[in-house]
């Protein structure tokens, strides 16, 4: 389900496919959010316009409109919920485009559907302001914490040396702590790999940071492998 507290959070579909757009709301629909689905593009940008949503899943190529003038509309008359892009141009100019014009993400289709849900969650969390917050003391987690300035991290008052791609891991982790971070969220933040080739980089260093802030496992190792899925960083306790 949906792991935003409180109501259920609205989120505007424009996807002329009817069987994508089924897809999408089911999923959606499935992980706790309220979806209204249209499928022409003038029927998207007015209902953003004047609905009250939280977020926009936008297909890039619609019968009427582009996906992406919708989106510099919205962007141009001051709308500023999250737009997760939904497409099948996968092109890496056609993603850059789409965030240069003001996506928040770019998903390639054929999609899945729990990292779609994932990413949505991301994004809405950005926007509330409910995140983990980086203030002077940095981020914490427990009893572990890490200092973007000086760029240092403890445990339980210990430092523990991280190599630096070790460190961006660890960051992002901690950034979305408590919710789960997929294999392709992790490729594209911290690898900066745009595509879905079979890697088992992502597995040493999580193994490697893992056994690090657990101090050779003396306490809590902290992250959680959710199989076939990703990874969870959550408070020892």
């Amino acid at each position: 389900m949906s792991d935003m507290s409180g109501s259920r959070r609205r989120i505007l579909v424009v996807e002329d496919d009817h069987g994508a757009a089924l897809e999408v709301t089911a999923v959606l629909e499935d992980y706790g959010f309220d979806v209204e689905c249209v499928a022409t593009g003038h029927q998207g940008l007015l209902q953003a316009t004047n609905g009250a949503f939280d977020a926009v899943v936008l297909d890039r190529m619609l019968p009427d409109v582009d996906g992406l003038s919708i989106l510099a509309t919205l962007r141009n008359i001051g709308k500023r919920m999250p737009v997760l892009i939904l497409s099948a141009l996968n092109a890496v100019d056609e993603r850059v485009r789409g965030l240069r014009t003001g996506g928040d993400d770019y998903m390639i289709k054929p999609f899945n559907g729990l990292e779609l849900a994932a990413r949505l969650n991301a994004l809405l969390r950005r926007h509330a302001g409910d995140d983990t917050l980086v203030c002077a003391a940095g981020l914490r987690v427990d009893d572990l914490t890490i200092d973007p300035v000086a760029r240092t991290v403890q445990r339980a008052g210990q430092p523990i040396a991280l190599k630096p791609r070790e460190y961006s891991l660890l960051f992002f982790l901690m950034r979305h702590a408590g919710h789960l971070v997929t294999r392709s969220m992790l490729l594209e933040s911290v690898w900066h790999y745009h595509s879905s080739t079979q890697t088992n980089v992502i597995d040493m260093h999580i193994s490697s940071l893992r056994r690090k802030i657990s101090l050779d496992g003396r306490l809590s190792p902290m992250i959680v492998t959710v199989r076939n899925a990703g990874y969870i960083l959550h408070a020892a306790g």
